[in-house]
């Protein structure tokens, strides 16, 4: 038998940071206090930023569970990374759509997805970078990963923003409300109310005091909301960030985690409603190899039609970028 018998394998628990905009020091930041990662490494071509989000971040390392911070604006930072976020790119200013920032972004991903394979070749890859679909596909595109190894942050946030109205409009905890948005990240993203669970309970039969809370206005207000709250943040304050930080720290749990836990990742899709060659999210099993089975939720006749439309708004992009 052999001297190692018995010894558990030390777990890589590296997560990689690109990018230290807005975006980016909310995830690191968020990494540290969840206690998400074993080590976090900051990449940005600033190395006069990155060095101080480094410095700022270790400074508070007392008071949050252990983790060894380094950071650098040599790519080399990242190396054999089980988990790399990029957040580098052009950035959304106000009254820009997503999809306006998509040709640089887009060519970034081209450039920087074989590097990073390079450096950190079992690496699992998660896009935050918008528009997050588009520059997913391109960045799958761009090297011949494992699959699943690279997918996009998607709707996890439009899904986290889509459940704390239903919760307000309910009087429920967040925790006790279940739905997805799936679709394009962004304006032609789909709310799913045929299968959003209010404590067991479905929307449509949903009551308080005898009356229905959420009657076709209703949704219609809560899903617009949705989709517009960003564009609200991005007046406001010129980013969103905060939120950001914490939804993408969840799916870095999940993969680092093995949790095998559902979360609508936008992935290039092969089959599921009979979508394929287009980046967009659906409710996806994610687990330490990256994002696996997509799941068909049931869906009502006008939300499937949603989703082809949204597939259709993604690829008329795509067509026009050559992807």
């Amino acid at each position: 038998m052999g001297d190692n018998v018995g010894v558990p394998v030390e777990q890589n628990t590296k997560v990689a940071v690109v990018g230290m905009g807005s975006v980016g020091t909310a995830i690191a930041y968020a990494c540290l206090i969840r206690g998400t990662a074993g080590s976090l490494a900051l990449y940005d071509v600033n190395a006069g930023k990155v060095r101080a989000e480094v410095l700022d971040l270790n400074h508070g390392s007392q008071f949050v569970p252990h983790c060894r911070i380094s950071g650098s604006d040599d790519i080399a930072v990242t190396d054999r990374s089980a988990v790399i976020i990029v957040t580098a790119g052009a950035k959304q200013k106000p009254g820009q759509n997503r999809l306006d920032l998509a040709a640089a972004n887009v060519a970034m991903a081209r450039t920087l997805t074989p590097q990073l394979v390079e450096h950190s070749p079992d690496a699992v890859i998660v896009f935050v970078t918008n528009p997050v679909d588009v520059v997913t596909l391109a960045a799958t595109q761009a090297v011949d990963a494992a699959p699943g190894h690279i997918f996009g942050s998607g709707t996890v946030l439009d899904s986290s923003r889509f459940r704390y109205l239903i919760a307000e409009e309910a009087d429920i905890a967040v925790g006790n409300v279940h739905g997805f948005i799936v679709g394009e990240h962004g304006d032609s993203e789909i709310s799913l109310w045929s299968s959003v669970s209010i404590g067991g309970v479905p929307a449509d039969q949903f009551r308080r005091d005898g009356a229905l809370v959420f009657d076709e206005d209703t949704r219609h207000r809560i899903s617009a909301e949705v989709v517009n709250s960003a564009y609200e943040i991005i007046a406001g304050k010129g980013a969103t960030n905060l939120a950001i930080g914490l939804s993408t720290a969840r799916i870095i749990e999940a993969i680092v985690g093995d949790q095998h836990r559902v979360m609508p990742v936008s992935t290039v899709q092969s089959g599921a409603y009979d979508l394929a060659g287009v980046a967009l999210s659906l409710p996806t099993v994610i687990t330490a190899a990256g994002a696996g089975k997509v799941l068909e939720v049931p869906l009502a006749v006008p939300e499937l039609l949603g989703l082809q439309s949204s597939a259709s708004t993604l690829r008329a992009v795509q067509d026009s970028l050559g992807l």
